[in-house]
């Protein structure tokens, strides 16, 4: 019982130091030197869950929700509450896995003419003529209820769930001074979870969305709401890469 007492109080004692010195020597540092990280949901064949890959994570499980950033798990199960911020569609072009590098050559906005001149291919994959594919995408930047901004993007089976999620949002209705009115996205908490998927080709996990209510939080709002500026002005990016596109390889058509 005495350990326990003495460990709080020294642990008090740290806080009290450190907070004296908050901030300190993080004063060159602004958005661009900070890594925007990805909520991914882990496959069979991710990595992270491979015992033998040099990536592998201690008791990551396919299903399990990764941070890319903290390196958290988070049960699939239980989920994780966030706020969504800013959302954006795009076409994401990529080269063929082991051929260039493992970024985006490039990324297409919705209304781009090159996505008319795609073919689907054997995969179901929608092939340019120079050779890439392009893979349609869903990316919604988050607040964790708990503190830290994510990316969440779906894609392939995630598609439907992202045009889901974007219908609840919508369907909110709240009253005002002037009828009944939609609110920002940012005024309510999601739980972002996974479920076991399955067609003749295969079974993956993909997301799925539930409403919790609306955020209760006046200070978390308000760093929602500012979140939202920054990601609409391009203020906020995240790097797609390798690990961003491990999961839907894996997805069956």
């Amino acid at each position: 019982m005495n350990q326990v007492v003495k460990k709080e109080k020294s642990d008090i004692a740290l806080s009290s130091m450190f907070e004296k010195d908050s901030h300190a020597s993080f004063d060159n540092m602004g958005s661009g030197d900070f890594a925007l990280p990805f909520l991914r949901v882990l496959m069979q064949l991710s990595p992270e869950v491979d015992e033998m890959n040099a990536k592998h994570i201690k008791g990551a499980k396919a299903g399990m929700i990764l941070n890319t950033g903290t390196k958290q798990l988070i049960s699939g199960a239980e989920g994780v509450n966030v706020i969504p911020c800013y959302y954006k569609r795009e076409y994401v072009e990529w080269s063929d896995r082991g051929q260039g590098t493992s970024a985006p050559l490039a990324i297409h906005p919705v209304g781009s003419d090159i996505v008319a001149t795609t073919k689907k291919d054997a995969m179901f994959k929608e092939r340019l003529p120079n050779g890439n594919y392009l893979e349609e995408t869903a990316s919604y930047f988050v607040m964790q209820e708990q503190g830290g901004a994510a990316l969440v993007t779906m894609k392939s089976t995630g598609l439907p769930v992202a045009r889901g999620w974007n219908t609840m949002m919508n369907s909110i209705k709240l009253p005002g001074s002037k009828g009944m009115f939609t609110p920002a996205m940012y005024s309510h908490v999601y739980n972002l979870k996974t479920v076991q998927q399955s067609n003749d080709k295969g079974t993956w996990y993909n997301w799925s969305v539930e409403k919790i209510g609306p955020v209760q939080d006046k200070d978390l709002y308000e760093q929602a709401k500012s979140f939202a500026v920054s990601a609409n002005k391009g203020d906020v990016t995240a790097k797609h890469g390798e690990e961003d596109t491990k999961s839907s390889d894996e997805v069956p058509f």
